[in-house]
């Protein structure tokens, strides 16, 4: 999901900064601007939550099997 995140901030980035629509491969009709400010205003920041709720399981799962493991050290 990180590197899609990314390659999303890439393509954003680097079209928007030359003025350039993104195209669709799929379909015969780029995203437009329009379509450009919906990814940038509600895409990315669905995209940074999701990430931020990975890393708080992550950390979670981290700090429960660090306490199992003490717990395991002090028999």
């Amino acid at each position: 999901m990180e590197s899609c995140y990314r390659a999303v901030e890439w393509l954003l980035a680097t079209h928007t900064a030359k003025g350039l629509l993104i195209p669709r491969p799929w379909i015969d009709h780029p995203y437009g601007e329009e379509e450009i400010t919906l990814l940038e205003e509600e895409l990315l920041p669905a995209m940074a939550g999701f990430l931020e709720r990975v890393e708080a399981i992550d950390r979670a799962i981290e700090a429960d099997q660090e306490l199992e493991v003490a717990a395991h050290q002090a028999r």
